[in-house]
């Protein structure tokens, strides 16, 4: 009986070790090969018994698992059951997460189409609403999305020219996006997830990751930017915690584009996603917004392709006027500042952004940045560039400013006076001259006795400049004559006489 009992003991040490060698096995990362072996056999014994099987730690690790069972990514979610969907989903994120070299199509095909599948199969799931958004599946999308999508581009081989706002570049298209794509899209519908767990999922998308996507919005491809302006737009709106975040990072990004290296291809589509967020600011606004304003929006005026992002610009900084007036005469200051001097259809901008905010321009803000303002409108009057002369003549049809040239016209007519007088006289362009003639028209109209005063004054400095003018050339020429009688003297002065030799004398007599 002992014997019997001792001859079983080895046999039991030996099965104990054999299990646990086995479970050790799993536990570790294994060979390709063993796994796709273990897939063929799961695959027979499913389909006769219909249960899920394991799969090697190799597919996706365990510490991503969090005690769940992997389950074969290559199975679909109608084949498991409810229990095991979570980890199928899991399953088949990691498969994800392999990236492929998409410029090439005939390399990888198969596996390239079966990885687009499955994650048409991931987005299909979510969309189905039944998924429950736990830590490891949350983990597991962030894993997935930043392993497909946080890449460093190539170098911009594009030549920055003095025109590159009116430039009609064609755009460069990723050869992944269909693969991308969808990353965006599962990304998407997990932060748009309503029963998602905000505290749990702003964990994995740190600040850190807010980074990398933010790197990603100068992606030459206008679809991966218009799905990261989305995406953005859904992280700021939801994790409230990140809005500082965001804000302060995009700033960085204005200064670096403004200050250094002025190109970025994604400056319209964050400025489209602030548009919104600065109509959302609570009143009074905080300093660090007022200081986004003079900061980042206004310097954005100054690069040479603003022109790719006016649009959205001038919609931000009148966001922040009809939010406090005041800012007003900031802004105009700011525009003032960054005027192009040589760029006739920046300025045909700048004319259009100033007549929006002087459409929100209250009284006493006006009156702080009237003289500069009008000086400089005095010079577009008079401005050879007939387009910029037209648009500047044009502003005068706004009701709201005409009225604040009324009621200030004390001021400002002085100043843009002798533009109109020159342009009637001198401009090359009819249509101008027929808009000059039109605002005088205006402004006598507005108040006559200052109109033929303005116009007294201008012929008595015309005289005036002309006497002067006559005197200064009087006086030129009596200091050229002067200088040339100099001259003619020094000249006389060094003559040198030849002296003859004595045989020439000799010669001579």
């Amino acid at each position: 009986m002992l014997k019997k009992i001792l001859r079983k003991l080895p046999k039991k040490v030996a099965k104990s070790d054999s299990s646990d060698s086995t479970r050790g096995d799993s536990g570790n990362s294994t060979s390709f090969g063993n796994v796709f072996q273990c897939t063929n056999v799961g695959s027979t014994i499913s389909s006769k018994l219909n249960v899920v099987k394991r799969v090697s730690s190799a597919v996706f690790p365990s510490s991503m698992n969090a005690g769940a069972e992997a389950v074969d990514p290559c199975l679909s979610f109608k084949d498991v059951s409810n229990t095991q969907k979570q980890s199928l989903f899991i399953s088949k994120l990691n498969l994800c997460c392999k990236v492929y070299d998409m410029s090439d199509l005939d390399k990888n095909c198969t596996e390239q189409n079966f990885k687009r599948q499955t994650l048409v199969d991931l987005v299909d799931f979510v969309s189905s609403g039944t998924v429950k958004f736990t830590e490891p599946a949350i983990a597991a999308v962030c894993k997935m999305c930043a392993t497909n999508l946080f890449r460093v581009f190539p170098p911009k081989f594009r030549t920055s020219t003095t025109g590159g706002e009116t430039e009609d570049e064609e755009p460069m298209f990723d050869p992944a996006w269909s693969h991308l794509q969808i990353v965006y899209d599962l990304l998407l519908r997990l932060i748009n997830y309503n029963s998602l767990d905000l505290k749990v999922a702003k964990m994995h998308m740190d600040h850190a990751f807010i980074l990398r996507l933010l790197d990603l919005f100068d992606s030459e491809d206008p679809r991966e930017r218009d799905c990261l302006k989305t995406i953005l737009h859904s992280i700021y709106g939801k994790f409230t915690v990140h809005r500082p975040f965001i804000r302060k990072s995009v700033s960085n990004i204005i200064y670096c584009f403004v200050f250094e290296t002025e190109r970025h291809n994604g400056i319209a589509e964050m400025l489209e996603i602030f548009g919104s967020v600065i109509s959302g600011f609570a009143l009074p606004l905080k300093e660090e917004h007022r200081m986004f304003l003079c900061k980042a929006l206004i310097p954005l005026h100054k690069p040479k392709t603003v022109g790719i992002y006016h649009q959205q610009l001038t919609y931000c900084v009148v966001q922040f006027i009809d939010k406090d007036q005041r800012l007003a005469s900031s802004v105009i200051k700011g525009l003032l500042k960054y005027w192009p001097l040589t760029n006739s259809q920046k300025e045909l901008m700048f004319i259009s952004e100033l007549e929006e905010v002087l459409e929100m321009t209250s009284m006493a803000e006006f009156q702080k940045i009237m003289v500069p303002l009008f000086q400089r409108i005095s010079c577009c009057l008079n401005s050879s560039h007939y387009q910029v002369a037209e648009r500047a003549h044009l502003m005068w049809n706004n009701e709201h400013i005409l009225n604040l040239i009324t009621q200030n016209r004390y001021v400002i007519l002085p100043l843009v006076f002798s533009a109109l007088v020159n342009n009637t006289k001198n401009h090359w362009n009819q249509a101008v001259v027929n808009l000059t003639q039109n605002i005088r028209k205006v402004l006598s109209q507005m108040d006559e006795d200052l109109v033929l005063a303005c116009q007294l004054k201008f012929e008595e400095e015309d005289s005036g400049s002309s006497a002067a003018a006559a005197e200064r050339r009087r006086i030129t020429w009596e200091r050229l004559e002067a200088a040339a009688k100099s001259v003619q003297s020094v000249d006389a002065a060094d003559v040198i006489v030849p002296v003859r030799s004595s045989t020439a004398c000799s010669v001579a007599c």
